[in-house]
């Protein structure tokens, strides 16, 4: 068996203030239909920020293994290349992160105009969160693209 890296040198990779580990490009903002496409990478051996989903997320693992976390940091699940999840909003604080390589997972965050993920202390106090709006002036502020991920930015 063949084994292949996604091929992701095109992509202009971004990054959030305050959240390490972690790069984004946002693909696609739909505000009609209240869905954003984001495609994360997730630093290898490393977790992110402790933070709470609170819209629906599907989400396909393309590279590496997307790891999750328990607040304290205690392994809980690992999501192997080419996995699907669908996840519904949850309460349930969690950390992300990569494998032995850097993990790179295709979100399609759903059904919200508000909060969609609440970032927290390590008191599980909330620290910052990201809504639509926050999503959308992110989009806007990216590089446009060239080539093959040329993709219309929908308002």
């Amino acid at each position: 068996m063949t084994h292949s890296i996604f091929g992701n040198a095109d992509i202009q990779w971004q990054a959030l203030d305050g959240i390490d580990h972690l790069q984004y490009s946002i693909l696609n903002v739909d505000r009609p239909n209240r869905i954003i496409d984001v495609i994360f990478k997730l630093a290898a051996g490393r977790q992110i920020v402790l933070h709470r989903h609170k819209a629906l997320n599907h989400t396909l693992v393309i590279q590496g293994e997307h790891r999750l976390f328990e607040a304290d940091g205690k392994l809980k699940e690992i999501r192997a290349v080419g996995s699907f999840t669908s996840t519904p909003p949850s309460d349930e604080p969690h950390r992300e992160g990569g494998g032995d390589e850097d993990a790179i997972v295709f979100f399609s965050i759903r059904g919200s105009d508000g909060v969609l993920y609440e970032i927290l202390d390590d008191d599980l106090n909330v620290i910052s969160s990201l809504g639509m709006q926050d999503f959308i002036d992110l989009y806007r502020a990216q590089p446009v693209r060239s080539g093959c991920l040329s993709l219309e930015k929908t308002s």
